[in-house]
């Protein structure tokens, strides 16, 4: 959010305390980031000014215009005082892919701790075969998921959480 242009007929301010409970608030270098609760999805306002007095959303013309244009629509039907609905689909995550995520997680975790992939196995998907004598554990499918586990985790590590911001 940030000051509307002087040809534009915006006034007022935006305050987010009255717009909803502040979960987190962050001020750095002029620069403001709020997050409001809201029982369908949080919404994030990232302000360039401390207060706008004259209030404009601003969206970049890139590749996540659709995903920015809803959650835009969100902010501004709780703006009129309106329920903010649900999170686009390409953000709401489903059972399936948190589970995925959060076994990535721990994949990344052991592995920064110096874990290996019949480690991670072990811990996470399947005890017996991370046993396995390491010829049949060089062909096993446990191996396959361990090292895919290793490689997307720190994949995401690098860069790819920034596809979830994408709803990829």
């Amino acid at each position: 959010m940030a000051s509307a242009p002087p040809r534009f007929a915006a006034d007022g301010t935006f305050d987010p305390t009255a717009f909803g409970k502040v979960v987190a608030d962050r001020s750095d270098e002029g620069d403001r980031q709020v997050v409001i609760g809201d029982a369908r999805g949080e919404i994030h306002v990232w302000m360039n000014e401390r207060a706008p007095s004259r209030p404009a959303i601003i969206l970049p013309l890139d590749a996540s215009l659709e995903i920015r244009l809803e959650v835009a629509s969100r902010f501004v039907r709780r703006l009129q005082g309106g329920a903010a609905g649900p999170l686009p689909r390409a953000l709401q995550l489903t059972a399936q892919r948190r589970t995925r995520l959060i076994l990535l997680l721990h994949a990344l975790d052991f592995r920064l701790g110096g874990a290996g992939p019949r480690d991670i196995a072990a811990s996470l998907i399947d005890a017996e075969d991370a046993e396995l004598p390491a010829l049949e554990w060089k062909s096993s499918a446990t191996r396959r998921k361990a090292n895919r586990l290793i490689h997307d985790s720190i994949a995401l590590m690098n860069g790819g959480y920034k596809r979830l911001l994408r709803g990829g």
